[in-house]
Order: structure tokens, then C-alpha cells, then sequence
């Protein structure tokens, strides 16, 4: 029987170098639906974020970019509905644009069989 698990994904600030916020646990038929990401800009300035969707082994590029240099303006928090689907051993992987301005809240759903 599926079994599914409310979570928080990550909570933090991502750094200004690319970094894994979150991997799928390698156990048989798992997977991850990512459902909420809210990106809250605690500067006046805006800024930006990168965020990808990384395959086990794989690394960071345009081919699984999910966020290219999204803004968010300064002071301003934006909530970002969703349903990704992370398999088995994937990342959510990101950066920002300016140290310290974002903080992120990613929640979802993990699913196992």
C-alpha cells in the first residue's frame, strides 16, 4: 500500500554557489512531489535564483534548469504552486544571485510503495 508523508523539503538560504537543498532517498519505488516553493527576499534589493532538477550522477545546466535568474523584488515573498515530481536519488540543487537575500521554504510529498 502507497504510503505519503507531508514534509518540508528544505528550509534555508541557498548559497551563492550551486548546492543540493534536497535528495530523494535511495530506497526501492520512492519518489518525491515537490507541491510549494515560497522564495521571501528579506532585502530592499531584488535578486535572484537559480534551481534545478539533477539525475543521480548528473550535475547542474540548462537542460534541467526549472528557474533561470528568477527575480524576486526587494522585500517581496512569492509562492510558487507546483506539483514536481523528484525520482529516486534525484536533487533539487540551487543558487542565488546575492548572498544572504533569499530564504526558501520548499515543501512536498514523499511517496513510497
Amino acid at each position: 500500500m502507497a504510503q505519503l508523508t507531508a514534509k518540508n523539503l528544505y528550509r534555508g538560504q541557498p548559497g551563492t554557489s550551486i548546492a543540493t537543498l534536497y535528495t530523494v532517498t535511495n530506497t526501492t519505488d520512492y519518489h518525491t512531489i515537490v507541491k510549494n516553493i515560497i522564495i521571501c527576499n528579506t532585502t530592499d534589493t531584488a535578486a535572484t535564483l537559480d534551481m534545478y532538477t539533477v539525475a543521480s550522477a548528473g550535475t547542474a545546466a540548462a537542460a534541467n534548469q526549472i528557474f533561470s535568474d528568477f527575480t524576486v523584488e526587494g522585500d517581496e515573498t512569492v509562492s510558487i504552486d507546483l506539483s514536481l515530481v523528484l525520482a529516486q536519488n534525484e536533487t533539487l540543487q540551487a543558487l542565488q544571485g546575492t548572498s544572504a537575500a533569499l530564504t526558501l521554504t520548499i515543501s512536498g510529498v514523499e511517496h513510497t510503495t
